[in-house]
């Protein structure tokens, strides 16, 4: 039967990455970059669905609400091309989002004061409200997540998903 790379049992991730070099094998393939960058997109995919289910969905949030929320807590009101460029969306994308955001009265987009053809997005109280309710509680499971991890091993982790994600933006690295 074929292993799902899915799978959380360490032993059927294993055989699954032995069957991919079994039947690839023959093939010219860096299977050590397969194989990690196959890792990166299911941590991310495994922790993204665990946060929306158990954080975000109770608190009303998608993701990308949720981020465009918290980089609006952090950095204050932005422009909604930074905006969207902060969070890592279309523009598209996060016009509706906003939309959202807005009839749930956690956001307000407003014209900029100098030039009217800009638009500025910044957290209304209800928004300030949801996010320093839901963070708290989304730090406690990025906590829960990496709680396997020695302390020198999570930041170790996040300096080289840094460098991975710097060369496939192709930008230059961030100091370390």
């Amino acid at each position: 039967m074929p292993r799902r790379l899915h799978d959380h049992d360490e032993d059927v991730i294993l055989e699954a990455e032995r069957d991919i070099r079994s039947r690839l094998g023959n093939r010219a393939l860096d299977f050590e970059a397969m194989l990690a960058v196959s890792n990166i997109y299911r941590a991310a995919n495994a922790v993204r669905n665990r946060m929306e289910r158990e954080v975000l969905g109770p608190a009303g949030l998608s993701w990308g609400g949720f981020t465009i929320l918290f980089v609006l807590w952090v950095w204050g009101e932005r422009e909604t091309g930074q905006l969207a460029e902060d969070c890592g969306l279309a523009k598209g994308t996060l016009s509706g989002m906003l939309t959202t955001l807005e009839k749930g009265g956690l956001v307000e987009r407003s014209r900029h004061s100098d030039d009217g053809r800009r638009v500025v997005v910044r957290l209304l109280d209800q928004g300030l409200d949801t996010i320093e309710t839901v963070f708290p509680e989304f730090n406690r499971y990025e906590a829960k997540f990496t709680a396997d991890l020695a302390h020198e091993e999570r930041r170790e982790m996040a300096r080289l998903l840094r460098r991975v994600t710097a060369t496939a933006d192709g930008a230059r690295l961030i100091a370390e």
